[in-house]
C-alpha cells in the first residue's frame, strides 16, 4: 500500500492489533463456503486464501465445527481430528508465506443442524428443545429444515466448553494465529445469548447474566487455553437470523462488551444493528457505538459495508478494523481495489454454497496488473 493512499484513505492505514501489526484495516470477513468435503478443508482453499492475502492483512477463516456434533452440513469444515488439523496447515502456511494473519473462526451449529450431519443420527444439541423453522440460505435460493433439538442438560454443558477449548488448541496447532469464536447468527453460543431461544430454567437461562454464562466460560476456557492475545469472539446482538432475535439487544451487546474487558481479549467482531435479516440491509435507528465505547480491546465491524461508510468508521472512531464479506469473496485484491478506489467485481448468489472448488470461488478476476 503507498504512503499516499494511506494518508487520504483510512482502510488502508496501518493498526496495530495487540502483537499484530496490521498494514491495513480491511478484513476478510469468516464466509461459510461448503466446498471442504467430508469436513475436512481442502487444497482448493490454498488458493482462495492465499489470493486474498496481503502482507499484514487478517484474515478470518469460515466457519470451522469444534466436534462431531457442532456440525451443520457435511462440508463444513472441522478441526477435531489430527486429519482436520493437518489439511488446514499448508492454508495457514500459505497465508503466512505471504505475510498474512490468520484466524480460525470455531463454531457449533446447534440446533442449525438435522439429524442427518449428527453422530449416530441423532437430535442436534442446543440451549432449547425448539425446533427452528425451514430457513432461507444468504444466496435467497436454497431452503433448509431442521430437526427438533434436545436441550443440553445443564451437566452436560462443560463438555461442550471442552469441545471449544480442544478445537482452539488444535488451531494453533495447525498453525493459526488465534481464534475468533463464532457467538452469532443463531448458533449455539448465540441460542443461549437471546432470550428468543433461550427458555432455560437453570442458571443457564432467564437474566441476561445466566444467558450469558456459556459464552463466557467458552471464552474464560479458551483464553486459559492458548492465552488472551489469540482470541476474538463474533457477536450479533441485533440480528434476528435462524431465530435468534433479543428483546433487548442493546443490553446484551452492552453486557458482553463490559464482561469480556476482564479477560483480556484481543477483539470483538460485531455484526451491525442493520443486518437483522441475512443479506439484507434495513434502515435502524440502533448503532454499535456503545459497545464499541465499553470494549477494550481491538473492535471489529461488519454488515453491509462498502468502500465509503468503511472509511467513515474508521475516520470517526466507531471501529479500528471493517470485516467485509460478499466484496471479498468476489474480489480477491480487495484492499488494492479500495486504495485507488478501482471497480468492484460483483458477486454471484448462486455459487456462494456450490461445490465447485474453482467457479464462483478462485476464478474472481483481479485488477489488471499496473507495472
Amino acid at each position: 500500500m503507498s504512503d499516499a493512499a494511506a494518508r487520504t484513505v483510512p482502510l488502508l492505514t496501518p493498526y496495530k492489533m495487540g502483537k499484530f501489526h496490521l498494514s491495513h484495516r480491511v478484513v476478510h470477513a469468516p464466509l461459510t463456503r461448503h466446498r471442504s468435503f467430508g469436513g475436512i478443508a481442502q487444497p482448493h482453499a490454498i488458493v482462495y486464501y492465499e489470493q486474498r492475502t496481503t502482507k499484514g492483512g487478517l484474515l478470518i477463516a469460515e466457519a470451522t465445527a469444534i466436534s462431531e456434533t457442532a456440525r451443520g452440513h457435511n462440508d463444513y469444515p472441522g478441526i477435531w481430528t489430527k486429519e482436520q488439523v493437518e489439511a488446514w496447515k499448508p492454508i495457514v502456511d500459505a497465508v503466512h508465506a505471504k505475510g498474512g494473519i490468520f484466524f480460525c473462526q470455531i463454531w457449533h451449529t446447534g440446533r442449525v443442524s438435522s439429524c442427518s450431519f449428527q453422530p449416530n443420527g441423532q437430535a442436534p444439541i442446543s440451549s432449547t428443545d425448539k425446533q427452528l423453522k425451514p430457513q432461507m440460505r444468504a444466496n435467497g435460493i436454497d431452503i433448509i429444515t431442521y430437526s427438533t433439538p434436545r436441550r443440553l442438560e445443564t451437566h452436560e454443558i462443560a463438555l461442550v466448553i471442552n469441545d471449544f477449548k480442544v478445537a482452539a488448541r488444535n488451531a494453533v496447532e495447525a498453525g493459526f494465529d488465534g481464534v475468533e469464536i463464532h457467538g452469532a447468527h443463531g448458533y449455539l453460543i448465540d441460542q443461549f445469548l437471546k432470550d428468543e431461544i433461550n427458555d432455560r430454567t437453570d442458571e443457564y437461562g432467564g437474566s441476561l447474566e445466566n444467558r450469558c454464562r456459556f459464552a463466557l466460560e467458552v471464552v474464560e476456557a479458551i483464553v486459559n487455553e492458548i492465552g488472551a492475545d489469540k482470541v476474538g469472539i463474533r457477536m450479533s446482538p441485533f440480528a434476528n437470523y435462524c431465530e435468534a432475535s433479543d428483546s433487548n439487544p442493546e443490553a446484551l451487546g452492552l453486557y458482553m462488551a463490559n464482561a469480556l474487558n476482564k479477560f483480556g481479549i484481543l477483539y470483538l467482531h460485531m455484526v451491525e444493528p442493520r443486518m437483522i435479516k441475512v443479506g439484507e440491509k434495513a434502515q435502524t435507528p440502533h448503532s454499535l457505538r456503545p459497545m464499541r465505547d465499553a470494549f477494550e480491546g481491538t473492535f471489529i465491524a461488519a454488515g453491509g459495508y462498502d468502500r465509503e461508510d468503511g472509511n467513515e468508521a474508521i475516520s470517526t472512531g466507531y471501529a479500528d478494523l471493517i470485516a467485509y464479506g460478499r466484496w471479498f469473496l468476489s474480489n480477491p485484491d480487495l484492499p488494492r481495489r479500495f486504495e485507488i478506489d478501482a471497480p468492484l467485481n460483483s458477486y454471484d448468489r448462486s455459487t456462494f454454497y456450490t461445490s465447485d472448488p474453482v467457479i464462483g470461488y478462485t476464478d474472481y478476476p483481479f485488477l489488471q496488473s499496473d507495472d
